[in-house]
């Protein structure tokens, strides 16, 4: 009994201890990680998405979109999803936006909306692709 209780008592010892090579493996290891990036900054904290969610907010533009799901005009988050955030890309949506627009997302044509200035709209324009998934 003494011998079984013995070998038990040396294999949980030596499970607990381990053989020592992980360590060895883990530390040099160690040296050569990178350091970790710091987190990015919550979206809401992005100066583009700030100025162009409030011109979107002040304009009539949640009478036809949604950030999410397609109301009478695609979801912000759709548009987004089918664009890049290049500078072309930008300023063509924004000229969308003023002269408003058909046939891309369906028949129902886009309202004109030439109050608006195109340094807004192209603020406006960022703050969607901004939505990218």
């Amino acid at each position: 009994m003494k011998k079984v209780l013995g070998t038990i008592v040396a294999v949980v010892v030596l499970m607990a201890c381990g053989s020592g090579e992980e360590k060895k493996e883990a530390t040099a290891t160690a040296g050569t990680e990178t350091k970790a990036v710091a987190a990015p900054k919550p979206l809401s904290e992005n100066p583009d998405y700030q100025k162009g969610l409030a011109l979107i907010a002040g304009s009539d533009c949640l009478t036809c979109h949604k950030t999410s799901e397609k109301l009478i005009g695609p979801a912000y988050k759709d548009v987004a999803a089918k664009y890049e955030a290049t500078e072309s890309n930008i300023k063509m949506l924004a000229s969308k936006v003023i002269k408003g627009g058909t046939g891309v997302w369906g028949a129902i044509p886009m309202t004109p909306h030439p109050q608006i200035k195109e340094e807004d709209a192209e603020a406006m324009v960022k703050y969607v692709l901004l939505l990218k998934k």
